[in-house]
């Protein structure tokens, strides 16, 4: 059995609330599909089951049918968000000055310092000023449209641990307001998903942000089995998706759910929609995006670089998968970065090459690259041989033993045998190595913690040669 993990989910996305007066405006900029969105109710264990079945290194779930994953379809449907533009891109400056100058071009004001930290803004203060715009002149409408897209991004899109605040390095973006439109806000809140996704998977990982609101709805609308109400239960679906399933009811049986349930469901589940938005009526803003949803390329939003692998899921286009190529590789000083510290970076010049790859992604698509799809799901004799000896052990998590090393049984014999060390004898090898080596005190109490060569006392001996250095969250063996 695997070993249960508490990740904390995030607190999702407040309501939006929009005056209808500036539905045209939020049309033109992209942004009314996404702003229909209302509060989508997470669920921890479901989120711990599916992020315990997610492969950082190919962005792909391992589930009993094959792999499958989140792309840019689904981000167009799930949230009606334009995929087909520019990589959100730019400067990044944690001045004050940057802050304010940026700000009162924008929103027509200047933050206080309590509603201002570093480079964030506080999404209260960006709410109030966007209520007070009395939308009587083109400025205070297109102004209000502003604060209401920044409130998305920091609160939908683009939601980091603080849930209250926004990065003001996407302020310049939204400064030319009929520019807004042609960058690729759904491929750049991807990237964010795939970035949560890959930090969560560390075993010591706590919590997780990003858009979940995105992932809940991928997964409800593509694994009937884990869904908390039947899909033919829910008002016929639209663009965007996830409006269906905003304040959807949820039985008392699947709100009881554990960890343990949701793994035994994907294990055993019996299908997957592998097509789940046929039939669906594409608003004409955004059938040009469509386009480019099965493009094989990098996914961008500033310091954020992640892999689009459409061609490991191509099954969910309903292509033949032959087995795959080694996935593209994310270098490692720039998968999962995150921004610290003092900040004076021009993106655009620092990706330089990673955005000329995204400008190409006309010419890397699924339907250019493959003879036409089959539309038959099954997947090839020779697919499914590499899938069963790449990821066989991975496909039944529900009835998988850790190693024995990991079990409490074997960690409550290593403690049994961590012998206290003689507070006497402790305390005068303390004050020769004090003296004589200028050594830090080690405490009995600590006797477990082995610091530097200090393997004089018998109970950091012990300790340091029976304990695990650490007990991961995924007890997997190496392929």
């Amino acid at each position: 059995m695997q070993p249960n993990r508490n990740l904390i989910v995030r607190k999702l996305d407040l309501p939006q609330t929009w005056n209808p007066m500036v539905e045209n405006y939020l049309r033109a900029t992209g942004f009314y599909h996404v702003s229909k969105i209302g509060v989508i109710r997470g669920f921890h264990p479901l989120l711990v089951a599916l992020v315990e079945r997610w492969r950082p290194e190919t962005h792909t779930f391992v589930l009993p049918v094959g792999e499958v994953t989140v792309t840019l379809e689904d981000v167009a449907y799930i949230f009606g968000l334009p995929i087909d533009g520019e990589a959100v891109s730019g400067w990044t400056d944690s001045s004050g000055d940057f802050v304010q100058s940026q700000s009162h071009a924008i929103f027509g004001r200047e933050p206080e310092v309590s509603s201002s930290s570093k480079s964030y803004i506080k999404l209260g203060w960006v709410r109030r000023v966007r209520d007070a715009e009395p939308l009587d002149t083109e400025d205070s409408v297109r102004r209000y449209v502003r604060c209401h897209i920044f409130c998305l991004l920091g609160s939908t899109l683009f939601t980091d641990k603080s849930t209250a605040y926004a990065h003001a390095k996407y302020l310049p973006l939204l400064r030319d307001f009929d520019r807004i439109h042609t960058y690729s806000w759904g491929s750049a809140c991807f990237a964010h998903l795939y970035r949560a996704l890959c930090r969560a998977s560390r075993f010591d990982t706590k919590e997780m942000d990003g858009p979940l609101n995105l992932l809940f709805v991928w997964a409800w609308e593509r694994m009937p089995c884990i869904a908390p109400v039947p899909r033919n239960t829910l008002p016929p679906a639209e663009i965007p998706v996830a409006k269906r399933w905003s304040h959807s009811a949820r039985t008392t049986a699947w709100s009881s759910n554990t960890v343990v349930t949701f793994r035994h469901h994907i294990d055993y589940m019996q299908e997957f929609e592998w097509r789940p938005y046929a039939g669906l009526v594409i608003p004409d803003d955004l059938h040009g995006h469509l386009d480019v949803c099965d493009t094989v390329a990098p996914l961008l939003s500033f310091e954020c670089i992640e892999w689009h692998p459409v061609d490991r899921v191509m099954r969910q286009f309903g292509y033949v998968q032959p087995p795959p190529q080694e996935a593209r590789e994310i270098p490692v000083d720039l998968h999962c970065m995150a921004l610290r510290g003092v900040q004076l970076h021009d993106w655009t010049v620092i990706h330089g090459a990673w955005i000329g790859e995204w400008d190409n992604r006309q010419n890397t698509r699924l339907r250019d690259l493959h003879p036409l799809p089959t539309w038959d799901f099954s997947p090839s004799a020779e697919y499914w041989d590499w899938y069963v000896r790449s990821y066989g052990h991975l496909l039944r998590l529900s009835g998988y033993s850790p190693p024995e090393r990991f079990t409490a049984a074997r960690i409550a014999s290593c403690r049994s045998e961590i012998i206290p060390t003689p507070s006497f004898l402790t305390t005068c090898i303390r004050r020769f190595l004090r003296k004589k080596c200028h050594a830090s005190a080690v405490s009995p109490s600590t006797s477990a913690k082995a610091i530097g060569t200090m393997f004089w006392f018998p109970s950091c001996a012990t300790a340091t040669r029976s304990v695990p250095l650490y007990f991961p969250y995924k007890c997997v063996p190496s392929t």
